[in-house]
């Protein structure tokens, strides 16, 4: 055992015996392999001075930097780590990789520039997702309230512990914040198996928590004669309540909230009333629908310090061209991050996008930015951004106002952009000839040696808001095959303001797709006779969903609740984990629905499914 983690409120047993109906359900989660677009790669060039230069796949260039710094006794001050564009890592990348360090290694030993790039049956060696396997007990009243709740987690870690505790905390933090169990009970432990180590997935825990716990909800509902949806908002945590963000040392304060506005308009597209229990379900192919809801924390911020460092920073730097360069730690691996940063500059300071300029920077020019992780990349890397382009607006009105002699406050000062310029203009409301151009600004500050017009900010958020998803899906089973098909889709959101609204239902589309993957085909099972992996290698051995078995996309509809996050940049929220979190949920109380057997184990494999259906009474 790595190590435990344990947690009460109220007295549970008593909360059970005031149920009149409980529930108690063992579940397995798979093993799934992060399959990102680029396995792990790392190049190290030395310097003339000892230094040296890294460049890797990494969700963090800062923690990668102090990594090496710890590993090998090198100053930090001769270590850069550069950020580039990677193709993906849902996690994979948040820990330093054993490649990067042994790229080092040998880049010290022989003096010269040295890359390692893993093959993809190497990489699925290096990292898969954690394998939960639960015990949920929970019991409710008639009436529709839940009177408790107990989760049992053991966790299978690997070989090595990378962030065992930190995800028993977590789980704990998802268990907790999905229903409002008066009184709760939770018992964590993470175990060493002689396996490929594991590491955090998208999500982290959320999928593999929330498709057991949204599963007992199902069937509480069920037993207790009550519509899914009704139960769900009878019971769940929402506005005013509290939210475990990242485990019990960062709770927030909930103050945005979709969830019911989500539901009741995913019932009415998927047509909820079209629903019937699965003993009128008869013949080859049966259809069933079925919701699933979950959320995922926007960062790991809190009032107080907490466990988790998150805090981040922003530089921006006006040119003498009248653009503005931002620069910035925060990685994006294919999420569209950095755009939705763009996008709120650009609103901040009253300018168009094209006019903020990305700049790839490394360790030596950026602001320390703890990692890609945890959804937080709009809505903490954002705020920053934000607060960046607050104090340069105020700096270009400082500036402007000396060049403008008649303006003796800033405050009067506004900008906006002249197309037929091509420039950003700093004006006077109702005094057209009290203007001048951003460019001009920047280079009357260059002549007069004013200095250059910038700005940094580091940012810690004070909350962690959740951002919530919801699921309802329709499948087809093919009880002759087993196989399962999805027929219709309602991926729903609740991010607040929505900054780039085709990226976030790319997110959606995307998040569906892996979890559709998680609920019915991926998994990395070993062969008992060798103990190697049965599908190390990549398409061939270890299969992923594709647009062929995704519903077409007149089939697939993505909504936004209508809410505004109050402590986020201009009301945003994350969404990145969230996307995937309720789709294991939903898919499997759809499959329920449709053939009337619960499941679980993932993936539902057409051999259980079969196997499942002969066990029913040969159908």
């Amino acid at each position: 055992v790595g190590c435990t983690l344990e947690y009460s409120e109220g007295d549970v047993e008593k909360g059970f015996e005031e149920a009149d109906v409980v529930i108690e359900r063992k579940f397995r989660t798979n093993r799934r392999y992060h399959m990102q677009l680029e396995p792990k790669t790392a190049l190290c060039v030395p310097g003339p001075d000892g230094s040296i230069t890294l460049y890797t796949t990494t969700q963090t260039i800062h923690n990668t930097r102090i990594l090496i710094h710890q590993i090998f006794g090198i100053p930090m001050s001769k270590i850069n780590v550069v950020k580039l564009p990677i193709g993906g890592s849902f996690g994979s990348s948040i820990q330093i990789n054993p490649l990067v360090p042994i790229t080092v290694a040998l880049c010290l030993k022989a003096k010269k520039p040295v890359k390692i790039t893993l093959t993809r049956e190497e990489d699925i060696y290096d990292h898969v997702a954690y394998q939960m396997h639960f015990r949920v007990k929970a019991g409710a009243k008639k009436n529709g309230v839940i009177t408790a709740g107990e989760l049992e987690n053991i966790m299978d870690i690997g070989a090595h512990q990378i962030q065992a505790y930190p995800l028993l905390g977590t789980a704990l933090g998802w268990f907790a914040s999905l229903y409002k169990w008066k009184n709760l009970k939770y018992v964590g432990k993470a175990v060493y198996t002689n396996k490929v180590p594991t590491c955090a997935f998208r999500g982290y825990g959320a999928p593999q928590v929330s498709w057991a716990i949204e599963t007992v909800i199902d069937e509480l509902a069920e037993r207790l004669g009550i519509d899914p949806v009704d139960f769900r908002l009878m019971n769940y945590v929402g506005k005013g309540d509290i939210f475990w963000g990242q485990g019990p040392t960062v709770k927030t304060v909930i103050k945005s909230d979709g969830v019911p506005e989500l539901l009741e308009r995913g019932k009415e597209l998927i047509g909820w009333h079209r629903r019937r229990p699965p003993s009128e379900k008869k013949g080859r192919f049966r259809r069933g629908i079925g919701v699933g809801r979950s959320f995922h924390t926007s960062g790991a911020g809190g009032p107080i310090s907490g466990e988790v460092i998150d805090y981040t920073g922003a530089i921006l730097k006006l040119n003498e061209d009248g653009t503005i360069d931002y620069i910035t730690a925060l990685q994006d691996h294919g999420g569209g991050t950095l755009d939705a940063h763009v996008k709120l500059i650009a609103e901040e300071l009253g300018v168009p996008p094209h006019l903020i300029n990305l700049v790839w920077a490394d360790t030596q020019t950026t602001l320390y930015d703890v990692c890609t992780h945890a959804s937080r990349g709009t809505y903490v890397g954002g705020m920053s951004a934000v607060r960046a382009a607050r104090a340069l607006k105020q700096k270009i009105f400082e500036y402007a106002v000396r060049v403008l002699n008649k303006v003796v406050n800033p405050e009067a000062l506004k900008i906006k952009y002249d197309e037929e310029l091509g420039q950003a203009v700093i004006y006077v409301e109702g005094n057209p000839d009290l203007r001048l151009t951003l460019s001009e600004l920047a280079t009357i500050a260059w002549q007069r040696n004013w200095g250059t017009i910038s700005t940094s900010m580091s940012y810690r958020a004070t909350s962690a808001p959740p951002s919530y998803t919801v699921y309802f899906v329709e499948v087809e089973v093919d009880t002759y095959t087993g196989k399962i098909r999805p027929v219709k889709v309602i991926g729903g959101a609740d991010i607040g303001t929505v900054v780039n609204p085709e990226f976030a239902a790319g997110q959606i589309h995307g998040g569906f797709a892996q979890g559709w993957g998680m609920t019915i085909l991926e998994d990395t099972p070993y062969d008992p006779r060798n103990g190697e992996l049965m599908n190390r290698g990549f398409i061939v051995d270890y299969k992923i969903m594709t647009a062929q078995d995704m519903p077409s996309l007149e089939d697939f509809q993505v909504i936004f609740a209508h809410t505004y996050e109050p402590t986020g940049p201009f009301g945003a929220k994350g969404l990145g984990e969230a996307a995937l979190n309720s789709v294991a949920a939903a898919v499997a109380n759809a499959v329920y629905n449709a053939i009337g057997v619960r499941f679980y184990e993932l993936p539902i494999t057409p051999e259980k499914v079969i196997e499942a259906l002969q066990k029913k009474g040969g159908e």
